[in-house]
């Protein structure tokens, strides 16, 4: 059976429309604070809640957000780290890996 230009551009649409679709699905997962490794950095998705006693490293005003291995944009909720591949991080977040940027 022959397939017509109408078939051909309804199915082109669809495909376009597939992918379009997909990446947005694949959008990235949160670290959560109980995986192994946010656990032993010490990570914390609002680091205002980070325990001053275990991490004397940290120091009010320090987040993600300013931190050198942040990936995200600078006014998004949540972006990449060069620590937790394949996954985000909270904006307002702390682990004990951070460093000022520069």
């Amino acid at each position: 059976m022959k397939n017509s230009r109408r078939q051909f551009m309804i199915l082109s649409a669809a495909g376009a429309a597939t992918l379009a679709l997909n990446n947005t699905v694949q959008a990235q997962a949160m670290v959560a604070e109980s995986d192994p490794q946010a656990a032993a950095l010490g990570y914390k998705a609002d680091g205002s809640k980070v325990d001053k006693a275990k991490f004397a490293k940290y120091a009010a005003g320090q987040s993600c957000a300013n931190c050198a291995l942040y990936q995200g944009k600078a006014d998004s909720a949540s972006g990449g780290c060069a620590l937790f591949a394949g996954k985000q991080v909270s904006a307002k977040g702390w682990c004990s890996a951070y460093a000022k940027k520069a």
